[in-house]
This record gives structure tokens, C-alpha cells and sequence, in this order.
């Protein structure tokens, strides 16, 4: 017998007890729906922060202080012989340049510690770049130009506030003469912060007002583009075999139990893999674009397989019975009507799959792509990095340039990921289809 209809008990009192049960469980789901609602405003804070502190260290590595200063290319320096013998430009001693117009600029600077301390404002790559500048053209040597000059970390960090000049000089990286040197610049307005072409267009650098992110980007392409070519037709084509071809036998239960389980694996799982069989058996170069991919590949062909078997399933069988009733074969039914209304699901385990791959970095590791690479990528089986990778290199540089370095490297990355999402999200509209 019902608690709220026992013998003796008015309605009154019978209709009293239900509102206070259902009071009780109206307080109950407003108290869930609260708790549910703080859970998600918690999410959402705590992931403005991180896009707040990612976004404003990472700014700076998009601004580069440099320095404008009067380049007098002396032939004395860049070509004594007067020959214009390109070995004879390459081996020339550009520093010195720099410096006879470094002690134009600063005639009070004398001896030799004064011209170190000179020499600190630019950046070691500055030498190069009036290098390539001179093989470009050799018609400079005997002219004077005015050219922007990169300048040195420490300037660098010095303009952006990162440094405080009111420290004592002996726990400063620049000294009181050079933060002088830097007020006449600003003064002449020959110091100020410029985009930073070499960030976007570079390679790593033990350097921070030098290292580049592009050498990975072109990496993380690479790699990307071979695993979306392997993993995205294997994947299909298993899916469409198991799910519309093979036999339910305990050799297909097998295959299905263990897709489900690689789905789980650790990713450095297939790290140790393709360094024992890629690169250990069959040889392939460490490092490389090509062993990435096939790593990756391992990695995302158990999610894509699941999500492809799922978009198979969610089709109507009405469809299949419909086209094998109008004589259509099975290879038919499934590439005439089944794929195409299962491709935009397919497409979206890709996406999964894809962006798993493009921040994984253990995998990476174990092939050998944590190398110091300089030079960018030509081909897939060049020395490169990725993405993920030079974050995690530049975040264990001690120096504190590389801080916003590793937050712009984040961006990029974060910015690569939103590329590949719209992009799948643009093709999965356009194949999808309603019935």
C-alpha cells in the first residue's frame, strides 16, 4: 500500500505530504542543475585563463626589437682583392662591419671591453644577414645604407619590460653604459619593435631573438598530410570490410577486440614501435617527416576504424535494401549509397584522429624528431620537427626569451588545429546528406 494513503489519514494531510516530496525533489534537480551549472562556469574560466596567459606571453614572440643603424660596407673588410669572388664575400668578417658602425654611432665607446658591450645590443645573426645581402648584390660594397638590424635578446626583453633596469647592473644582463646606449637609440628613434619576419619564416636557433617556428610548421605539414593520405583510406576500407563484408566468426571478434584495444594504448606505445621497425628493421632515417607519419598513422587508424564502423551502422538498412533490390551488387550498394551517406562521420572520427596526431609529441620523441633541426624541411625524409615537439624543446630552454617563444609556438599551433577543423568541417558539410 501507497505511504501517502494509509487508513486514517485525511487528503489533507495525504496532499501536504506530496508537496513536500515534491518540493524535495524540485530542490534536489535546481541543486543539480546548480552544481552542473558551476562545474561548466569553472570549465569555461579556467579555460580563459589559460588562453589569456598563452595569448599574452605569446604576443611578444611576434615583435622583435631592432635597431637602425648607418652600414658603411667597406671594401677593405668584404673584399680587399677587389675581385668580387664570391668565396672571398662569404668569408668576410661582417662583424667587423657592424662594429666600425656600432663605434660611428657610439664614438665614446673605447677599448675593447667598450666594443664588446657594443656588440651585445645586436644579434649574432646580424652578421649573416648583411652576408646574404652582400651575395645578393655586390654592388653594396663601398655604399652606405641605413638598415634595421636585429638586436639581442637582452635589448630585446629590455623592450618589451620583461627586465628591470632599476636592478643592481651585476643582476642585470645589460649594463649601465649599454641601457645609456639604448636611451640615445630610442632617443633617434633608431630602436623599436618591429614584426618578427624571423619567427614566422625561421628555423630553431640556440638563439632566442633568432629561432623560428616555420621549420617545424613545414614539419607538422608533412607529417599531417602523409598520415591524413595512409590512415584515412586504410581506415575506410577496414571499416567498410568488417562492418558490410566479413563474416561474424571468432576470427573477425578477435580483429574488432583488438582495434578497440590499440584505441587505448599510450602513444609512446608506437613511438617504441617505429623506432624498432621503421628505423630498426627497415632502416628509415631518424627524424624524419616519412617515419613520423607512419608512427601517427598506427596511432589514429583504431580511432578513425571506430568512428568509420559507427557512420556505417547509423545508415538505414532501407537503403541497402533498397538499392540491392533494384539489382544493385553489394560493392554498389555500399560505394553508391552506403559511403556517401556514412562519409561525413567518417570524416568526423578523421578529424579526431587528425587532431590527436597533430599534438601528439611522445611518439615523436622516440623516432628522434626532439633533434635540434636549423634547417627547414625540403622533403619527407629530411631532418625535421613538429609542432608539438618544439614546444617542448623551447620550454626547457633556460633562457627567458624562449618563455613567449614557447606561447607563440602554442598559438601557431593552436592556430594549425583550427585550419584543419574548419577545413574537415567545410568538406563533412559538403558531403553530408539527409534522408
Amino acid at each position: 500500500m501507497n505511504s501517502t494513503n494509509k487508513p486514517g489519514r485525511t487528503p489533507a494531510e495525504t496532499q501536504a505530504i506530496v508537496e513536500r516530496s515534491l518540493r524535495r525533489r524540485y530542490w534536489a534537480e535546481r541543486r543539480f542543475r546548480a552544481y552542473g551549472f558551476a562545474a561548466v562556469t569553472a570549465g569555461m574560466l579556467f579555460l580563459v585563463y589559460l588562453f589569456f596567459v598563452i595569448f599574452s606571453n605569446g604576443f611578444g614572440a611576434f615583435r622583435q626589437a631592432q635597431l637602425s643603424l648607418p652600414i658603411y660596407f667597406d671594401p677593405q673588410i668584404i673584399d680587399p682583392s677587389g675581385n668580387r669572388d664570391p668565396d672571398e664575400l662569404h668569408a668576410a668578417d661582417y662583424a667587423a662591419v657592424i662594429r666600425a658602425s656600432l663605434k660611428a654611432k657610439f664614438p665614446d665607446a673605447e677599448g675593447r671591453a667598450a666594443s664588446r658591450e657594443l656588440m651585445r645590443l645586436v644579434s649574432g645573426s646580424a652578421s649573416f644577414e648583411l652576408q646574404k645581402s652582400v651575395l645578393a648584390d655586390p654592388t653594396l660594397i663601398g655604399k652606405t645604407e641605413t638598415r634595421w638590424l636585429l638586436a639581442s635578446d637582452a635589448v630585446d626583453l629590455m623592450e618589451k619590460d620583461h627586465l628591470d633596469r632599476k636592478l643592481p647592473e651585476a643582476e642585470r644582463p645589460l649594463s649601465d653604459q649599454q641601457l645609456a646606449w639604448i636611451d640615445k637609440l630610442h632617443a633617434e628613434g633608431a630602436l623599436s619593435l618591429k614584426f618578427n619576419k624571423q619567427f614566422v619564416t625561421g628555423g630553431d636557433s640556440r638563439e632566442p631573438e633568432n629561432a623560428g617556428i616555420w621549420g617545424a610548421v613545414v614539419g607538422s605539414f608533412f607529417m599531417l598530410a602523409l598520415t591524413l593520405l595512409l590512415s584515412f583510406p586504410i581506415g575506410v576500407a577496414t571499416a567498410i570490410y568488417l562492418e558490410e563484408f566479413a563474416r561474424r566468426n571468432r576470427w573477425t571478434d578477435l580483429i574488432e577486440v583488438n582495434i578497440n584495444n590499440l584505441a587505448a594504448v599510450p602513444s609512446i606505445v608506437f613511438g617504441l614501435l617505429g623506432l624498432a621497425v621503421f628505423i630498426g628493421f627497415f632502416g628509415l632515417p631518424r627524424s624524419a617527416p616519412l617515419v613520423g607519419a607512419m608512427v601517427l598513422t598506427l596511432l589514429t587508424l583504431p580511432t578513425i576504424i571506430i568512428a568509420s564502423r559507427a557512420a556505417l551502422k547509423a545508415v538505414p538498412p532501407s537503403i541497402r535494401e533498397a538499392a540491392l533490390g533494384m539489382g544493385a551488387s553489394k560493392i554498389q550498394m555500399v560505394t553508391h549509397h552506403v559511403l556517401p551517406l556514412a562519409m561525413p562521420g567518417m570524416l568526423t572520427g578523421t578529424i579526431i584522429g587528425m587532431a590527436r596526431a597533430l599534438g601528439e609529441s611522445a611518439p615523436l620523441l622516440m623516432i628522434g624528431m626532439v633533434a635540434f633541426i636549423v634547417d627547414i624541411p625540403k622533403g619527407v625524409t629530411d631532418a625535421a620537427t613538429a609542432l608539438p615537439v618544439q614546444v617542448f624543446l623551447w620550454s626547457d630552454s633556460p633562457e627567458r626569451g624562449f618563455v613567449e617563444k614557447t606561447s607563440g609556438a602554442i598559438i601557431v599551433l593552436l592556430a594549425f588545429l583550427v585550419v584543419i577543423n574548419t577545413t574537415a568541417v567545410i568538406l563533412r558539410k559538403r558531403f553530408e546528406r539527409r534522408w
